[in-house]
């Protein structure tokens, strides 16, 4: 058997598909641990700024600046997070157990937006 390589971008996008070729080519299954999507904070800006993810996956909040400190938040009734205050370099895993619309916020740069829907 001859595999392909490709080079990926570091997206949220590209970690289903890499999920879904390591499930086809080893036969595992991820759907009993969910999905990890990463989304990078760079630029005072979180990148992608919306996800359409299921219940159970999560999202890996990463601060890829190289010198901004970074506090990711939700702060809704149905689900909460909070990071406290990331250093450049820190990591964040939020996983979302409920269904719903959510705002993933920055309390150090008010502008800073990711939406994330969550379906069943």
């Amino acid at each position: 058997m001859q595999l392909r390589t490709c080079q990926l971008s570091r997206t949220a996008s590209a970690l289903p598909v890499l999920a879904v070729l390591l499930t086809l080519t080893t036969g595992a299954s991820l759907a009993a641990t969910g999905i990890k999507f990463v989304v990078s904070q760079r630029g005072r800006a979180f990148l992608p700024g919306a996800l359409t993810i299921h219940r159970g996956d999560t999202v890996e909040v990463v601060n890829d600046d190289g010198d901004l400190m970074h506090h990711a938040y939700i702060d809704d009734p149905d689900f909460s997070f909070d990071s406290g205050d990331q250093e450049p370099g820190a990591k964040a895993d939020i996983v979302f157990t409920k269904a719903g619309t959510f705002n993933v916020l920055c309390g150090i740069h008010p502008k800073m937006k990711l939406a994330v829907t969550v379906r069943e």
